[in-house]
C-alpha cells in the first residue's frame, strides 16, 4: 500500500494521490459524505503541514474558511475523528489550538473500495505493485540473410544494396519494411509497427533514399508508413 507518510521524493504526488482517494470516497457518497470531505480536503490543501505531520488550526479560522459556524466545525471535526481520519495530538489549552495530525492509514483503507474506480494505474500505485515493464522487443543483428532479387521492383534491388553496405543495420530495421505502392516518383513503404516506421524515418530515410536512388533515379521520395 502507499507510503503512510508522504515525504521524498514523490512526495507532492503522493498528497496528489490521498485527495484523489478522498475525491473518489465522497463521489461515491452521498451528499454528507460530499460535504464533509469537501471541507477535510480545503483544510487539508489549505492548512496541513506534511513536514511536521500536523494540523494546527483554531475553530474560528476553520469557521471562516468553510463559511460556516464555530458549532458546525465542532461537529464536522467530531466526525472525521469518528471516522478515524483525524488524530488529536495534543489537546488544545489557553493560549494553543489543538493540534492534530492526519491518519493516512485509516484514511486509505476507507477509501479502497473506490480506487479502482480512478484506473488501474491509480490502484497499482496506491497498493504499491509495480507497473508492468513495456519492452519493445528489436530484431537480432546480423542474422537475415541477403535479399532475393525476384522481380527486380526497385525496393529489392535497394535492399540488395543496404544489405551489402551493412547487414546488421539491414537485419535489424530495413529487411521488414515491405513495398506498399509507387506513384510517379514517390516510393512508399511499410512498416511493421509505428515505433520501427518511426526510427527508420528518424535515423535511416535518407540511407534508405540514397540506396533506392542507386537503382532507380526516377525516385525523387521515399515515405515510411505502419
Amino acid at each position: 500500500m502507499l507510503s503512510p507518510k508522504p515525504v521524498g521524493r514523490h512526495a507532492s504526488a503522493r498528497k496528489y494521490d490521498i485527495i484523489t482517494a478522498l475525491g473518489a470516497y465522497a463521489l461515491a457518497g452521498g451528499k454528507h459524505d460530499h460535504r464533509l470531505v469537501l471541507r477535510l480536503i480545503t483544510l487539508i490543501t489549505a492548512r496541513y503541514n506534511w513536514g511536521r505531520d500536523e494540523l494546527a488550526v483554531g475553530q474560528r479560522e476553520i469557521a471562516r474558511l468553510w463559511s460556516v459556524d464555530e458549532r458546525t466545525v465542532k461537529r464536522e471535526m467530531a466526525k472525521l475523528r469518528a471516522l478515524g481520519w483525524l488524530v488529536v495530538r495534543r489537546q488544545g489549552a489557553r493560549g494553543h489550538v489543538t493540534e492534530y495530525r492526519i491518519d493516512i492509514e485509516a484514511l486509505l483503507a476507507k477509501t479502497e473500495p473506490q480506487w479502482a474506480a480512478v484506473g488501474p494505474d491509480f490502484e497499482m500505485r496506491m497498493t504499491g505493485t509495480p507497473e508492468p515493464q513495456r519492452v519493445v522487443p528489436l530484431p537480432v543483428r546480423g542474422t537475415v540473410p541477403a535479399p532475393q532479387i525476384g522481380d527486380g521492383y526497385e525496393w529489392q534491388l535497394a535492399q540488395a544494396v543496404l544489405h551489402a553496405e551493412d547487414p546488421g543495420v539491414y537485419g535489424s530495421w530495413l529487411h521488414a519494411l515491405a513495398r506498399a505502392e509507387r506513384a510517379g516518383g514517390r516510393l512508399t513503404l511499410r512498416a511493421p509497427s509505428r515505433f520501427h516506421g518511426a526510427y527508420v524515418q528518424t535515423h535511416l530515410a535518407a540511407r534508405v533514399l540514397t540506396a533506392v536512388q542507386a537503382v532507380d533515379s526516377d525516385v525523387s521520395d521515399v515515405v515510411i508508413i505502419c
